[in-house]
């Protein structure tokens, strides 16, 4: 509470030591005026000070009271500064600073960092570039404090270089000083720019830490992330925070690195860590998007104090799995809970859906979010729909969907619709969808190739060559596939064809013994996901030296029977590739006599999703041998909030009750240069 206590040398009895409203303040007002003292600055101040920053204040009656004065001294001019600062006009500030200055006051070291604020939020550099020729003028050039804002606003219009002139001069540098540079640099893009500032900094405190790692997970440079915090516990006495807590298991969730982020989460709990509803929300998405799901809605079920943020990222959890019906069970216990949904809610919502062929139930939580909670439709949302209705092969339905929406319909929803064409051989639409979509996103790769193979499947070469032309005529590169996979607490990386990995003569050789095994019981490679017109040989070469089998061999070389394999992907997986995953597992088992399992894909599943069992009619089928089945189930599953896509390989045995060690295998891939099916 700001206080509004009134003591004037010449009145003994003061006011009221405290406002608590305006209605109060008032009172206090039109005591000064019988007392002849409304235009006193000392005995108007405090009334100034809570109207303008209190948060019961008012900042139009502060500016009234602000007219009264006839001769009003720096620290109101600041007072008001500050407070437009944080208004919805801070231009205001600026107004009032060049009042000040044709009133011959000075400014102060309070003045500057409210108006350099203010100067950060125009249009343009200009009037901040003046108010850093005052900060000089007046000789403050030496101010941390100042030169911290100066340095935060240059960061904000793009203009690094002069953000570091102000760093680089700056004689005394706070922690602020570091990290407005460290994140500064990661802000555009820099994230090598902001390691060499880190690396100048004397002394490493968590804050700066903190900033740095953040710096390379925002970018997606996971590996150096744990490089950085494998670093940081080993190097310097610096206690694990709720912040740096935060970074880390948002790159454990990047990487699929569940060890790493179940040691975090032990760590906070033991250490009595605050778990607020941000850093609550980190850990259960962690556990959902690496596969524990269960232990994800243990963690929601344990919060005492479930803020929206929790819910939402609960109920995305359940849909990125495919549990359509859970997420809904969740979503009604949430409004019994009075906890009102917003459009993120109806977001995960209508994916889980989505994912889960509850096409009824999408179309009316669609027209519920409006009808009960008065959530207008967004793109994210028709984009639902739209990839809904085309995972449940009703194309024409999507594209009505697409042709009726609002606005103009983004590449996720065209995506989709695309996926869903090359799914049921819908070249005629497909070839409309592509093309609209390439123009949408003209650099994303996935886009041409998808269209390229819809062409592909329907033997139209000609159409093939032109997709390529273009790509190469706009310089338009295919993104390298990597996979990486987490063992004893150590992410490792790999590239199609690489054989850098110091263990690349094992894993290879793993890789050609589990090819020739599963070859022998009948395994022949789908090529769907390649370009169709290249050679035979050249098509088995890229196939066999998947990065994902590199990553599972390795995985195999390094595990022992019942432990879990969680690989990352930053494309998305080819037929082969799951087929690939599922025999490799069946073939780590050992069980023998010709078993063959195949991964089926149903028929009303867009862009690889599957929602049945293996062995439904979508495709494939499995083999009984000696009694002994393993059933298979494969999700492509989509997160709302970020387009990170995860397919998960959820291996369950029926051996008729005999017991014996289980492997389970998760893929977990990241389409942002594919198609968004």
């Amino acid at each position: 509470m700001i206080s509004c206590c009134v003591l004037h040398p010449k009145i003994n009895t003061p006011s009221p030591s405290s406002c608590s409203s305006m209605a109060e303040l008032k009172q206090h007002h039109s005591l000064l005026i019988r007392l002849g003292l409304s235009s006193d600055n000392h005995a108007i101040s405090p009334l100034i000070t809570f109207s303008s920053l209190s948060p019961y204040g008012d900042l139009r009656y502060a500016v009234t009271l602000f007219s009264t004065l006839s001769n009003p001294d720096t620290f109101l001019f600041n007072t008001l500064i500050r407070a437009f600062s944080l208004s919805q006009t801070p231009s205001t500030s600026l107004l009032f600073y060049s009042d000040m200055l044709h009133r011959s006051l000075s400014p102060n070291n309070f003045t500057f960092p409210s108006l350099i604020k203010s100067s950060s939020l125009s249009a343009t550099i200009h009037h901040g570039r003046q108010v850093h020729a005052h900060v000089l003028k007046f000789g403050f050039g030496s101010d941390v404090y100042a030169l911290n804002a100066l340095a935060h606003m240059y960061v904000g219009f793009g203009l690094l270089g002069d953000a570091r002139k102000v760093f680089d001069r700056m004689t005394v540098r706070s922690v602020v000083s570091w990290t407005i540079m460290i994140s500064g640099y990661s802000q555009w893009g820099l994230v090598d720019e902001a390691l060499a500032v880190f690396e100048l900094l004397p002394q490493k405190n968590s804050v700066a830490w903190n900033a740095v790692i953040a710096a390379f997970v925002g970018s997606n440079r996971f590996r150096e992330a744990f490089g950085l915090f494998h670093r940081m516990r080993k190097e310097q006495e610096v206690e694990l925070d709720m912040y740096v807590a935060a970074t880390m298991l948002s790159a454990c969730t990047g990487v699929g690195a569940l060890e790493m982020g179940e040691w975090i989460h032990r760590y906070v709990v033991r250490s009595g860590i605050d778990l607020d509803s941000k850093l609550a929300t980190t850990i259960i998405d962690m556990y959902c998007k690496c596969g524990c799901l269960d232990k994800a809605f243990e963690v929601f079920s344990g919060l005492q104090l479930k803020g929206l943020s929790s819910w939402n990222c609960m109920i995305g959890g359940f849909a990125m799995h495919g549990k359509g019906k859970d997420a809904i069970r969740l979503f009604r216990e949430m409004e019994k809970e009075m906890v009102s949904p917003d459009s993120v809610t109806f977001v995960n919502v209508l994916s889980a859906c989505a994912h889960s062929g509850l096409v009824e139930e999408g179309r009316y939580y669609f027209r519920y979010m409006t009808e009960v909670h008065g959530i207008e439709p967004a793109k994210e949302h028709y984009g639902c729909m739209v990839d809904l209705l085309a995972r449940a092969g009703r194309l024409e339905e999507a594209r009505k969907v697409i042709d009726e929406m609002p606005m103009n319909p983004d590449a996720g929803a065209l995506g989709a619709l695309l996926g869903a064409c090359k799914i049921h051989g819908n070249l005629e639409l497909g070839e409309e969808i592509g093309k609209r979509v390439i123009e949408l996103e003209p650099g994303n790769s996935g886009r041409y190739v998808l269209l390229a193979n819809i062409y592909a499947d329907c033997g139209k070469w000609q159409e093939v060559a032109n997709v390529r032309k273009v790509m190469n005529d706009r310089g338009v590169k295919k993104v390298p596939g990597f996979s990486m996979i987490e063992m004893e607490g150590t992410v490792n990386e790999f590239v199609a064809g690489e054989r850098t990995h110091p263990l690349a003569q094992e894993v290879y050789a793993k890789v050609g013994e589990i090819l020739e095994s599963i070859k022998m019981v009948g395994y022949v490679p789908k090529n769907e996901g390649v370009l169709h017109d290249l050679a035979e040989e050249e098509e088995e070469s890229p196939l066999f030296y998947h990065s994902e089998k590199l990553a599972i061999a390795y995985g195999l070389l390094k595990t022992k029977p019942g432990e879990t394999l969680r690989i990352t992907k930053n494309l998305r997986l080819s037929v082969s590739s799951s087929w690939f995953g599922v025999v490799a597992i069946v073939w780590f088992f050992g069980v023998g006599g010709g078993v063959c399992v195949g991964v089926g894909v149903g028929s009303g599943a867009a862009g690889g999703s599957c929602g049945g069992n293996v062995g439904d009619s979508g495709g494939g089928g499995v083999r009984k041998v000696k009694r002994r089945m393993m059933m298979m189930r494969v999700f492509w599953l989509k997160n709302s909030e970020n387009d990170d896509f995860k397919a998960f390989l959820n291996v369950e045995d029926d051996f008729n009750n005999e017991k014996w060690s289980e492997t389970i295998l998760i893929l977990t891939q990241d389409v942002r240069d594919e198609n968004n099916t």
